[in-house]
């Protein structure tokens, strides 16, 4: 069918006309392999059907687009051709005539297309909740490879350090989505409650800094509803409150301070030669306990009733407490809902919880102002939660949590388990006051007794930072439920089967290490109550989300296994 000059303006005229008038245009929320789209015009839903701006789309879905006139030509990856015209209902593909039931139309001077159409045609797949108004697509290429490549990851190391924002280790990193600048100058500021000025982030070479509260209330404050220009408030507020033994918290406007390539060398060099994530969102929007909660379990909770999982709630910034942290007379807590470690040991998995001996690395309300006490294998605290879990106590793996030493030992003899989580002491953690060159040589010496060690080649290492401490951040985290998602952190991927020099732009949590585990050592089991055999009352699958990335796109399985890349500085 082709429309005349005077048809076609017709046609564009009704559906623009239609589309301010209908009740039924709601905006919506596209992610494309996990990365949130961001359109100049908001996608709109009609009548259940999806329209989205024409440029941005089709390049998104691996396709070429020539628009002329009205007539739209794609070329997708595989081949596959599809012909759409403005205010037409007839369209084709590879040729072949079908029928839309809404055509294209132009809004403000925007062509918007349906989505499922275009999305499906180029061979992706497509969901869409209505409720939420939120679209998910994955495309062919969201995993390098097959399912089974994965497999060939015979050990995930989890290592886990403190207390930094992506922004304040990366924000100036090229490629990634760092600071805003122009220049080279910050085009963003927050303002100094205290002075009035509005205060640009800035290189701070400082080896100690200061941060600020990371509790819940920090977090909603730093966001402060997108906004992002919170954490000069907040950080103050801290410092008023400050006590010993801790007399550097709350580093007011230090907080936007950033750490270049000059002050953290071996971090950029794996982001170099590894996988970089930008867009890592801590689990909760809180402090150190959830987090680590949500790591090893994918909720963090408080229940009413020992050993019952029906009698837990969603805690957001306030789990039972370990003795050593809920001051005198305080119990042991019980963590009675499901843990990763129980679908491992019931499948047969192996897996270590490595600690270190030293001092707590963070405070219960997330403001550095509390004592900080010993941690160590046999005293469960905020970094080491495992031991309070029921199934780890039923499933006799308390032995599972070790000495680092052990660490060292299994990784020289190539007897690592499959899956290990590693968490340090105070000094080594990068928590303020903690040195950054002292963490990064901690982590840089577990990074090489993997690669020095026979187990390298069937390794996937994954540093994270476990909250964001209070330092700056310019990305506004999605909400996913109640508990979160929280503020960015640093993350990267250390494999010899990594991309080298990839910066993966996938919206992600630590939801994704428990994902990637599961993909390969549980054949995609999740924590899911209707299926794992131990129901639990949790808001929802976290691995499951729509929103979360895939760690298996950072990867080349066809590759053949990188050789290590031994860094210095590595010492402890």
């Amino acid at each position: 069918m082709k429309l005349s000059v005077g048809a076609l303006i017709a046609a564009v005229f009704l559906a623009s006309a239609f589309l301010a008038v209908s009740s039924s245009a709601r905006s919506a929320s596209v992610y494309v392999n996990g990365r949130l789209m961001q359109f100049d015009q908001p996608p709109v839903e009609r009548a259940d059907h999806i329209f989205v701006p024409l440029r941005g789309i089709f390049e998104q879905l691996g396709a070429s687009v020539v628009y002329n006139n009205g007539n739209i030509n794609a070329t997708g990856a595989n081949g596959t051709m599809v012909h759409l015209a403005v205010g037409s209902h007839d369209t084709s593909v590879n040729g072949k005539a079908v029928a839309l039931y809404y055509s294209p139309f132009v809004v403000a001077g925007r062509t918007l297309v349906p989505l499922r159409f275009i999305a499906v045609s180029l061979g992706a797949a497509v969901n869409y909740d209505r409720s939420t108004q939120v679209v998910t697509i994955t495309t062919g290429s969201s995993t390098t490879t097959s399912s089974g490549d994965i497999h060939k990851i015979k050990h995930i190391i989890v290592i886990m350090q403190e207390n930094r924002s992506f922004d304040s280790y990366f924000g100036t990193y090229p490629g990634a989505d760092g600071i805003p600048m122009n220049g080279g100058v910050p085009t963003v500021c927050v303002t100094d409650p205290k002075t009035g000025q509005c205060v640009k982030p800035y290189h701070d070479s400082s080896d100690r800094n200061i941060g600020g509260p990371h509790g819940a209330q920090a977090a909603a404050g730093d966001i402060n509803g997108g906004k992002m220009d919170g954490f000069i408030a907040n950080a103050e507020a801290g410092l008023r409150t400050c006590r010993p033994p801790n007399p550097e918290c709350g580093g007011g406007p230090t907080v936007m301070g950033y750490h270049d390539r000059s002050d953290i060398p071996n971090y950029w060099s794996y982001a170099d030669n590894f996988v970089l994530h930008d867009r890592m969102f801590e689990p909760n929007a809180s402090w150190s306990l959830p987090s680590h909660l949500f790591l090893v379990s994918e909720w963090s909770a408080i229940c009413s009733r020992a050993g019952d999982p029906s009698s837990c709630t969603s805690a957001l910034d306030h789990p039972a407490l370990p003795v050593d942290f809920g001051g005198p007379g305080h119990g042991p807590p019980d963590y009675p809902w499901t843990d990763l470690t129980y679908l491992l040991h019931k499948n047969g998995v192996s897996w270590a919880y490595y600690i270190m001996e030293g001092q707590e690395p963070d405070t219960e309300d997330g403001s550095m102002n509390g004592p900080q006490r010993r941690l160590n294998v046999h005293t469960p605290g905020i970094w080491n939660p495992l031991p309070s879990f029921d199934t780890v106590k039923q499933d006799g793996q308390l032995g599972n949590v070790q000495p680092l030493k052990n660490f060292f030992a299994a990784a020289q003899s190539g007897s690592l388990p499959a899956v290990v989580w590693i968490c340090p002491a105070q000094p080594y953690s990068e928590h303020p006051p903690a040195l950054v060159s002292t963490g990064q040589a901690y982590v840089t010496n577990l990074i090489n007794a993997v690669m020095h060690g026979p187990g390298w080649n069937s390794s996937a290492i994954f540093l994270a930072w476990d909250d964001w401490g209070g330092f700056y951040d310019h990305v506004a985290p999605p909400s996913v439920d109640e508990n979160g998602y929280g503020l960015r952190v640093p993350s990267l991927v250390i494999s010899p089967f990594a991309r080298k020099g990839y910066i993966d732009h996938q919206t992600l949590s630590f939801d994704a290490f428990a994902k990637f585990i599961e993909d390969d050592f549980l054949s995609g089991a999740r924590l899911d109550p209707r299926t794992d055999g131990r129901p639990d009352p949790r808001p929802d699958v976290r691995e499951a989300l729509p929103v979360l990335g895939d760690l298996r796109q950072d990867f080349d399985f066809s590759q053949a296994p990188r050789t290590p890349l031994i860094l210095s500085g590595g010492h402890m």
